[in-house]
């Protein structure tokens, strides 16, 4: 026998055993085994590098650290109970929000997502915008500044806010970032240590193994999350990375449209516990909410009045069963009466998402989905293609804004709109760690409302002739690739 032929053998065996892992380890969705079933099939040695990168699940290191990070999050509620705004009393204290009472209670069931009313948030629609703000609060920092970023650049964006930051630092500002190893694979880790040199601490998500950088095991469950708090009293969150091309600088993918918020009041709290948990994780660190309040991180100031916007924090990740953020959008569209306006750069949605939208479709719900006219992954974009043609075939409206839309919001009614890091797609939903604000405040989501149709005028409406003037290779490929979708 060969040596190639015993080494197809041993393939296909480790191909079997993962097979077998993913049934009765990892417990995975029967339509992702079949995903990974077909790779293994067709391409057995190529299918097998493939899971190594994309299918693993969580280490039993990392599995230890989640347990961690958890541990945290209960140590954190269980301190700051006193804090929490008694939900029911909210309610009998704010009938300006009796109109969401259903789904802030059933937001509030979902991880430990606390309701606040007194929230001041900008609305960002560029980097552009986004950027010199962010750059104005952070000049203006005293005390600390926190940031985690899926993507931080080493270019010109990147070395702008990176010169605050070591300024900071310089100056005595307790800063901290967490940056992701697979988001940031293209930065530079000497642009990093500029920032330990100057006195800030900096945190790798999910480093490679052994530090090699091309020897990256994870790329799932990558940290797509985008925080900033300041001194405890501003937050910002959003789609938008610290990058050039979500500046919209780069032609190839321009004009790029985003969304990002600025907030201040009780909400910061709940970045600020977010960014927290994660910092607690990736340094393994034991510090406790005690701790954090006392050396001012979570600021009584947070409980000032700064406006009368509702707001939820809620996240999603691999470490939990629960795809909250998911649950929570399915939620919102259960609820619609009038509208659902989505705005997502890949729409990849799993079963009970589409049939839920469908159906509310089918009740009488006008429905839009805007997604690129510009795709920056060809693969995703096909199967993007094949779900919005099947939207089409229910009368859904759909719309190719004319650039990049790199925007992640789900709007329903006058009832709420979320904005934040989760995309309509497997890859958000259930492998990344994911966050999103609820917002509720009519006026509020009305603007959001007036932005969504705005965006109208700088887009293509699609009907279903689209689709049937398309070469058959793309057919085809929409067919082969949405077979893919659960992985994705």
């Amino acid at each position: 026998m060969s040596a190639n032929s015993i080494m197809l053998i041993v393939i296909f065996a480790l191909n079997i055993l993962m097979l077998l892992t993913m049934i009765f380890v990892e417990r995975k969705q029967p339509q992702t085994i079949f995903s990974w079933f077909v790779v293994m099939t067709l391409l057995p040695v190529f299918g097998f590098f493939l899971y190594i990168l994309f299918g693993g699940g969580l280490s039993i290191r990392t599995r230890l650290l989640m347990r961690r990070k958890k541990r945290y999050t209960t140590d954190y509620y269980k301190y700051l109970s006193w804090q929490k705004i008694d939900f029911e009393k909210e309610k009998e204290n704010n009938e300006r929000f009796d109109y969401a009472y259903d789904l802030i209670k059933f937001v509030k069931s979902c991880d430990e997502s606390t309701f606040s009313t007194d929230n001041k948030v900008d609305l960002f629609l560029n980097g552009e915008e986004k950027i010199k703000k962010l750059k104005e609060d952070l000049l203006k920092a005293k005390e600390s500044i926190n940031l985690e970023y899926y993507i931080f650049g080493d270019d010109i964006v990147g070395k702008e806010i990176m010169q605050i930051l070591c300024d900071k630092a310089r100056s005595g500002v307790k800063v901290r970032l967490i940056y992701d190893s697979v988001g940031c694979l293209g930065t530079p880790r000497r642009f990093f240590r500029k920032l330990k040199k100057a006195g800030g601490e900096v945190a790798e998500f999910f480093p490679p193994f052994m530090g090699i950088r091309l020897i990256n095991f994870k790329v799932n469950y990558r940290n797509h999350r985008k925080i900033v708090i300041i001194d405890g009293k501003i937050g910002y969150t959003g789609g938008i990375n610290i990058r050039d091309d979500h500046m919209g600088r780069k032609k190839r993918l321009s004009p790029w449209r985003d969304t990002h918020i600025r907030v201040e009041g009780r909400v910061v709290w709940d970045l600020q516990n977010v960014f927290f948990n994660d910092w607690r994780c990736v340094k393994r660190l034991k510090m406790n909410a005690k701790e954090l309040v006392e050396n001012g991180y979570f600021t009584e100031s947070a409980f000032k009045d700064f406006g009368d916007i509702g707001a939820q924090v809620i996240t999603s990740g691999p470490e939990i069963p629960q795809k909250y953020i998911e649950d929570a959008y399915i939620k919102m569209i259960s609820l619609a009466k009038k509208r659902i306006y989505i705005q997502t750069p890949y729409f990849i949605p799993d079963e009970i998402f589409l049939k839920t939208l469908l159906l509310a479709k089918r009740s009488g719900v006008d429905v839009k989905v805007m997604i690129p006219l510009k795709p920056d992954k060809k693969s995703v974009y096909y199967v993007t293609l094949s779900f919005i043609k099947q939207l089409l075939d229910e009368d859904i409206e759909v719309y190719f804004y004319n650039g990049f839309i790199h925007s992640k919001t789900l709007l329903v009614d006058d009832l709420a709109i979320a904005i934040g890091t989760c995309n309509m797609d497997n890859r958000s939903f259930n492998l990344n760690f994911e966050i999103t604000t609820l917002l509720y405040n009519k006026e509020f989501v009305n603007l959001n409302k007036e932005v969504f149709e705005n965006d109208i005028k700088n887009s293509k409406k699609i009907t279903l002739k689209y689709f049937n003037r398309k070469f058959f290779t793309s057919k085809m490929m929409q067919a082969i690739f949405r077979l893919f979708s659960p992985l994705m």
